[in-house]
């Protein structure tokens, strides 16, 4: 397993609840083949950039490990999301 980090970027006006299962819809795909480890809320900070007419979004870190192919899904869940702004997955190989 390799280990990765995610930045997640959701829209600035939604509730606690609905960021969380925005994230747990995420944890089970990284669950299914890997685990997830620590996660920072960094809380509401401007965007470098508009985003569809959006200045703020709430950002969370996640570290977790997992198979190269749990990507795939990760990536497939972040995209259909509405309540994500937008996400990065990358490889923390040295």
């Amino acid at each position: 397993m390799k280990n990765y980090e995610m930045i997640v970027v959701f829209k600035p006006n939604l509730e606690e609840e609905v960021r969380n299962s925005g994230l747990e819809r995420l944890y089970e795909a990284i669950n299914a083949n890997g685990t997830v480890g620590e996660v920072g809320d960094w809380g509401q900070k401007k965007l470098a950039y508009e985003i569809n007419y959006i200045k703020e979004g709430h950002y969370y870190l996640v570290n977790f490990q997992a198979d190269p192919s749990v990507i795939t899904e990760v990536e497939r869940r972040s995209q259909i999301q509405d309540s994500i702004i937008r996400y990065m997955v990358i490889s923390k190989e040295a």
